[in-house]
């Protein structure tokens, strides 16, 4: 049993001298991997640096010119919506004004259509009346003399379409 101790006591100062030997190995490779990663991030820091320094001097000319771009757009978008209100204004007064207008222009010709109309029919009473009235005697008076003709003259008078038509005038 002495033995089996030893033995095991060895195994477990061997299974040590590898453990610390294996811990060694990756504290080094710890070691040149953290001085590698630190060299380049000195590295990216340094060429990062300068660029870093112009985007904060960039920004910080920009930056009055977008200030005032932003304030000039304000302006503008302002202005531009006053015009439009004062357009929308004057269109809808002149619409206004121009359906004044139509509804003259209508009540205007409406008045004169009607007057026109009235003319016309009053000539039609005036003159025409009359004149059918002076037709149907002169029409009376041509038959009558046709009746004396023919008593006269013993021939059949036959009368025309014309004569048919010129009755109902």
């Amino acid at each position: 049993m002495q033995f089996w101790m030893e033995f095991f006591s060895i195994v477990a100062a061997v299974a040590l001298v590898v453990q610390v030997g294996i811990l060694i190995a990756l504290f080094l490779q710890l070691k040149r991997t953290t001085e590698s990663i630190n060299r380049v991030v000195n590295d990216l820091h340094s060429r990062m640096g300068p660029i870093l320094t112009r985007t904060q001097i960039l920004l910080e000319d920009t930056q009055p010119k977008i200030a005032n771009l932003v304030e000039d757009a304000s302006h503008i978008v302002y202005l531009a919506r006053g015009q439009a209100q004062r357009l929308d204004r004057v269109v809808g007064e002149a619409t206004d004004r121009l359906r004044g207008q139509l509804v003259r222009v209508d009540r205007i010709l409406t008045g004169t259509l009607e007057a026109v109309e009235d003319a016309g029919s009053q000539v039609r009473r005036t003159f025409w009346g009359p004149v059918h009235t002076m037709s149907a005697l002169v029409q009376g008076i041509k038959i009558g003399l046709d009746v004396l003709r023919s008593r006269r003259n013993p021939e059949p008078v036959h009368e025309t379409k014309e004569q048919e038509d010129e009755l109902f005038i």
